[in-house]
């Protein structure tokens, strides 16, 4: 499995062709998993969703890879590329500025981008002046680096 300590992230770049040929081929699963995350965590910690309280679950997935996917980042491994990517929602900006998504996908070594495959989100548990800090949603600030979810 890939860590932070085993593996070589290339600096984050706006997107080249194949990371938007790749993360368009999962889009679905990706606009999917947004809904469902946002589904579990209403339920369970509501902040952790908070700046998309009061959009609707069709303007939080309203966006599209080719011209929202804004930054990249990926990484070899022995079992193919990992690939994590910035995704603007056009549907939040708020306070805090334009809102974005962290998402993870791998591509499988020798056999293109047809089996792309969905990982993770990046749900933010963190702390900050000794409170819990709850973010599904980055601001355009916060560096898309490693994630494990």
């Amino acid at each position: 499995m890939a860590s932070e300590e085993t593996i070589n992230l290339n600096a984050a770049h706006p997107p080249h062709a194949n990371a938007i040929e790749a993360f368009t081929i999962v889009l679905p699963i990706i606009k999917a998993e947004i809904l469902k995350s946002r589904h579990d965590w209403d339920k369970h910690e509501p902040k952790m969703w908070s700046r998309a309280s009061g959009i609707s679950n069709d303007d939080l997935i309203n966006f599209d890879v080719g011209a929202d996917l804004v930054e990249v980042r990926s990484a070899s491994t022995s079992y193919g590329t990992i690939i994590f990517g910035k995704i603007r929602i056009p549907a939040i900006n708020d306070a805090e500025g334009q809102g974005f998504i962290h998402v993870r996908i791998h591509d499988p070594p020798n056999r293109g981008t047809e089996d792309v495959r969905f990982h993770s989100l990046f749900t933010d548990e963190g702390h900050s002046g000794g409170e819990s800090t709850w973010r599904a949603i980055q601001t355009s600030e916060t560096p898309l680096e490693f994630f494990n979810e």
